[in-house]
C-alpha cells in the first residue's frame, strides 16, 4: 500500500504541479459544457422567412400576422415575385418562403381547400424541416379556429419528462457524458507517453514498484479528475441551467465511476501504444470522434444502419448517455440503470485488461 500510495501521489503531483496544467484539467471541460449547452441545439428561433402574397386577401394577411407573432420567427421579408424569392433563398437571406397563390382567399371563402406553398432551403435541411413544421402548425391552428374546432377528433398533447420541450434538458445531461469522455481520454492518453518523452519511464522500470502498482497509479489520478469534473457538471446543470435531477445520486456516481474506468482503459491503451505526447494526442482524438458520433447524442442510434448499430454496442458513451438522461429527467429506477450498467462494466473490464496487457508488453 505504501508503494501504491507513492505512485498515486506522484501521478497526482505530475498533473497538478504546473499552474497552467491545473487550469487545463478543469477550465476547458467546464467551458466546453457551457458553450456546447447553448450551441448544440435543434431548436430553431428567430428564423428569417419570406412571404410571397399573391392573394392579397384578409385570410392570407391573418395567417401572415400569426407567423410574424410567433417567437420562432425573426425577420419577415416581403417578396414581390418568384424571382425575388429565388434570389433571397440563394443568398441565404431567408431559410423558407411562404407562398399564397392568387386563389388562396377565394378558395377559403368558397369553403374549398386552399393550398399554402412552403419553399425551403435544402442546404440547411434539418432547420428547414423544423421551420416547415412551425408554419404547418400555425396554418393548422388557423384552419381549426375558422371551422370552430369542430373536427371529428381533437387531441390534447402532454409532454412527459420535459413539459416545455426545452432542448437544453436533453442536451446538458448528454454533454456530461461527452465532455467527461473528452477530458478522461485526453488526460489518460498523455500519461505513459509523457513519461517516455521526459525520460522518466526508465526510472519506473528500475523502481521497486510492481507492474500492477504502476498501472493502478496511472489510472487513479485521471479517474479522480473525471469524478470531480462530473460533480462540477452536475452542479452546473442543476444550479445554473436549472435542469432537474430526479434520480439517485448514488446511481449517478456509480455509473460515472464505471464509465470513467472504461474511458481510462481506452486512454491507457492509446498511451501505452504511443511513444510521444503528440502521438498520444492524435490517438486520443482518433478514439474520441467515433465515441461521440456513435453515442446517440448527435443522432439517434435507431437511425443508423444495422451494422453500425452493432458497432455502437462496444461504445461506453452509448450506455452512459442513456443512464445520465434517465437519471436527470425520469428518475430511472435501479433495474433500468443496471440494464445499461452491466454492458458498461464489461467494456470497462475489457478495455482495462487490454491496456494492462499492452502496458506490460511494452514495459517488457
Amino acid at each position: 500500500m505504501e508503494r501504491l500510495r507513492a505512485i498515486i501521489l506522484k501521478e497526482i503531483w505530475a498533473l497538478l504541479r504546473d499552474p497552467k496544467g491545473r487550469i487545463i484539467l478543469f477550465a476547458p471541460p467546464l467551458l466546453q459544457l457551457m458553450i456546447f449547452s447553448f450551441a448544440t441545439t435543434l431548436d430553431v428561433n428567430n428564423a428569417r422567412i419570406g412571404i410571397l402574397d399573391q392573394s392579397g386577401g384578409a385570410q392570407a394577411q391573418e395567417l401572415v400576422q400569426r407567423i410574424a407573432a410567433s417567437s420562432n420567427f425573426g425577420e419577415i421579408q416581403r417578396l414581390s415575385s418568384h424571382d425575388g424569392l429565388a434570389r433571397a433563398i440563394d443568398r441565404q437571406e431567408i431559410i423558407a418562403a411562404v407562398v399564397f397563390e392568387p386563389g388562396f382567399d377565394r378558395a377559403l371563402a368558397a369553403g374549398k381547400p386552399a393550398t399554402l406553398g412552403i419553399i425551403l432551403d435544402g442546404r440547411r435541411s434539418n432547420a428547414a424541416q423544423i421551420v416547415a413544421g412551425y408554419i404547418s402548425n400555425i396554418a393548422s391552428d388557423a384552419a381549426a379556429q375558422r371551422s370552430g374546432g369542430s373536427g371529428p377528433v381533437s387531441g390534447i398533447v402532454t409532454n412527459w419528462y420535459n413539459p416545455s420541450l426545452d432542448y437544453i434538458w436533453f442536451t446538458l445531461p448528454s454533454l456530461i457524458a461527452i465532455v467527461s469522455a473528452v477530458a478522461g481520454l485526453s488526460v489518460t492518453a498523455q500519461s505513459v507517453a509523457r513519461e517516455r518523452e521526459l525520460g522518466t519511464f526508465d526510472q519506473l522500470m528500475v523502481s521497486p514498484l510492481r507492474m500492477h502498482e504502476i498501472l493502478i497509479g496511472k489510472m487513479i489520478p485521471p479517474w479522480l479528475v473525471g469524478m470531480l469534473n462530473g460533480t462540477i457538471f452536475l452542479a452546473v446543470a442543476t444550479l445554473f441551467f436549472h435542469v432537474p435531477f430526479t434520480g439517485s445520486l448514488l446511481l449517478f456516481y456509480l455509473s460515472l465511476a464505471v464509465y470513467m474506468f472504461a474511458l481510462i482503459g481506452v486512454g491507457m491503451f492509446v498511451s501505452a501504444a504511443s511513444t510521444t505526447q503528440q502521438q498520444a494526442f492524435l490517438g486520443s482524438f482518433l478514439a474520441m470522434v467515433p465515441l461521440i458520433l456513435l453515442s446517440g447524442y448527435a443522432s439517434p442510434i435507431e437511425n443508423m444502419p444495422d451494422w453500425l448499430q452493432m458497432v455502437t454496442l462496444i461504445n461506453p458513451a452509448r450506455y452512459f448517455v442513456v443512464i445520465v438522461q434517465g437519471l436527470f429527467l425520469k428518475a430511472m429506477p435501479l433495474d433500468l440503470v443496471l440494464e445499461q450498467l452491466w454492458p458498461l462494466c464489461l467494456i470497462a473490464i475489457a478495455t482495462l485488461s487490454i491496456s494492462a496487457w499492452l502496458f506490460r508488453a511494452r514495459m517488457e
